[in-house]
């Protein structure tokens, strides 16, 4: 049987993401050739249970160890519960749910095994998107970039601008759309701003059993503590010229700063924080973008999106607002992704996580009963 990649024109991927939110499974269909976007198809979500949820927690951090076996069947059953009633796809991009990330010390570890996924679905999976680039000396993160270049030829944007996702962690991708390919230097810049959705959900959960604030109701309730935002804008982190990443947990020391705060002051602050590091990381842009186009979780929080429009010296507006889908766009990116490592096109470089050179990560895993060419 032939097990083949076709070397131009479409393919339609289906891409699964499961971010440090925890919250959830997305995915979504992209058809591309894996340089321009052709068009954008179904997507898909499905929830973690509290208890799945749960055992995820127990994971965080972790490299081994029964916690992180746990985990890993609980990533593997939800992503085929929601991915096996799809048809009509040629490949799947499988980025697994991140549960450590170190690269200077151990590495990065997502966990769900891609070549079992491709047997079960019977579908050829990427998967592994971090390893190759960590290897090379890249932080391995945020590999999101080199599709938000595709969406910024695909709104038909001309000037420099900017994607801001927010989800456990806010990561900030820089886009000159003047560059025909986006590992051409100058053409990114990325890197990750600071905590964004994590920690104000860890401090909900522990206080009040919600799972994340909606609509922004209790952040809006309280004040902003200015000494415990002024020595979370001291962690040299912020200096730090990108590319850079973050862990979920590499902030908690953020939580003893407001142990002491009411409800409401301690989720203002948070708010206050997470908007704050965004607005650092500007200074770091080449040149000032035009607009700044927010993705993720975050955007849905009506006080953080003010706190941001305050803050920056640009339009800042949901992407929606120029047709893209700011509740799947990272599932998107992991769609696209795919296609570029089964085409041999690479997925990070020097600008995007600080790889010695730009590198094609994943590895493609076929299904042993099928032989499918793509």
């Amino acid at each position: 049987m032939k097990r083949a990649i076709r070397k131009s024109g479409d393919v339609t991927a289906l891409g699964a993401m499961s971010g440090t939110s925890l919250d959830g499974v997305d995915a979504a269909v992209v058809v591309t050739d894996g340089h321009r976007i052709g068009r954008f198809g179904q997507t898909l979500y499905r929830a973690y249970s509290e208890a799945e949820q749960t055992v995820l927690r127990a994971a965080l951090g972790l490299w081994t160890g029964p916690a992180v076996e746990a985990a890993r069947e609980v990533v593997e059953q939800a992503h085929l519960e929601l991915l096996q009633g799809v048809g009509g796809v040629d490949l799947i991009g499988f980025h697994g749910q991140t549960l450590a990330h170190a690269p200077r010390t151990h590495g990065t570890l997502q966990v769900g095994d891609g070549a079992w996924l491709a047997e079960a679905l019977g579908r050829p999976v990427v998967w592994d998107f971090r390893s190759a680039d960590v290897q090379l000396g890249g932080e391995g993160a945020p590999l999101a970039p080199f599709f938000h270049f595709a969406c910024a030829h695909h709104i038909g944007a001309e000037a420099p601008l900017a994607f801001l996702n927010l989800g456990g962690v806010g990561n900030l991708t820089y886009v000159d759309p003047s560059f025909d390919r986006p590992e051409t230097p100058g053409a990114l810049l990325a890197f990750d701003t600071g905590p964004a959705n994590a920690p104000i959900n860890d401090l909900l959960l522990t206080r009040q059993g919600l799972p994340f604030d909606e609509g922004g109701r209790i952040a809006r309730q309280g004040s902003v503590e200015s000494g415990a935002l002024e020595r979370f804008l001291a962690e040299p982190y912020f200096a730090r010229i990108p590319p850079k990443s973050l862990d979920r947990n590499d902030f908690a020391e953020m939580i003893g700063m407001i142990r002491d705060l009411s409800d409401a002051d301690a989720t203002a602050t948070l708010t206050a924080m997470c908007a704050a590091g965004v607005a650092e990381g500007m200074h770091h842009c080449p040149t000032p973008p035009a607009r700044v186009l927010v993705t993720g979780g975050g955007r849905h929080n009506p006080v953080l999106m003010q706190m941001l429009a305050v803050s920056l010296d640009c339009p800042v507006m949901p992407v929606e607002e120029v047709g893209l889908d700011g509740d799947m766009l990272e599932a998107q990116a992991f769609a696209y992704l795919a296609v570029r490592v089964a085409r041999g096109l690479p997925t990070s470089c020097p600008g995007t996580t600080g790889v010695r050179a730009a590198v094609g990560g994943g590895t493609l895993s076929w299904p042993q009963a099928t032989g499918v060419a793509v």
